[in-house]
């Protein structure tokens, strides 16, 4: 039974997914020296949301995220980490989810599984601004990008939830700045400056950082590699550029 055969919204038992287990992403990008989040809009309800999912029943838990990642935003190379499990009872409310579900024409029953209770387990995630092609969900009608301060009020916890994960992202900088899978590679050129990621670290804190003390630091890491200068004005003027060991 495929997902194109039995969309989520028509699937009234949830048949094929695992029952009270969803899944919410903090989608970030980074773009012109802001940090963005991707967004679900609901016309004709006023409702937001986080992209979101569910697990097949022959599905991993990781690979259920990266899928439902790839369909939101066209991409499969993607750094993700999950962060939290939500799942206070206070959270459930059947209100939005029946506000969209009749604002696309339909009248669940109140036992349709998506107005269920759901443990959802959070993950965020760090993209290539310039390459994702965002996608709306069957029930939603956009999938579009907000800069944090211009963050809507979104639906049930997300907005706790986005609070979260940021917090998490910005304890995550020093431990998960290295190697290969480096939180910062989706969001930096291969070759950057030190005042590029020194940006990228103001940008993501929300406040300024001393020049001298940021290089100190990130050169005692021991994780960068200096080329050569950047030949783009006078030699005396050129920064040096840097990549990840």
């Amino acid at each position: 039974m495929t997902e194109e055969k039995v969309r989520l919204e028509q699937n009234s038992e949830g048949a094929g997914y695992l029952p009270g287990l969803a899944m919410d992403f903090v989608i970030f990008g980074f773009d012109q020296y802001q940090l963005k989040i991707l967004l679900l809009e609901y016309r004709n309800t006023s409702l937001f949301a986080l992209p979101g999912g569910f697990v097949k029943e022959n599905e991993n838990m990781n690979d259920a995220a990266r899928r439902v990642l790839r369909e939101r935003t066209g991409l499969s190379d993607i750094y993700l980490d999950q962060f939290y499990t939500f799942g206070d009872l206070a959270r459930y409310d059947q209100a939005p989810l029946r506000t969209i579900m009749q604002a696309k024409g339909m009248n669940p029953t109140d036992d349709h599984w998506l107005l269920r209770r759901f443990v959802s387990v959070g993950y965020y995630a760090l993209i290539d601004f310039s390459k994702a092609a965002p996608t709306p969900d069957p029930l939603a009608d956009t999938c579009i990008w907000y800069t944090l301060e211009n963050l809507p009020a979104l639906m049930l916890d997300h907005n706790t939830i986005v609070h979260k994960a940021l917090q998490t992202l910005r304890a995550d900088l020093d431990r998960k700045l290295g190697g290969y899978d480096s939180w910062a590679a989706p969001l930096l050129p291969k070759a950057f400056t030190m005042a590029e990621l020194q940006k990228l670290y103001e940008t993501i804190l929300g406040q300024q950082l001393r020049r001298s003390g940021f290089q100190r630091k990130m050169l005692s890491l021991d994780i960068l590699e200096r080329l050569e200068k950047q030949y783009s004005g006078g030699a005396h003027k050129a920064p040096y550029l840097y990549q990840f060991k």
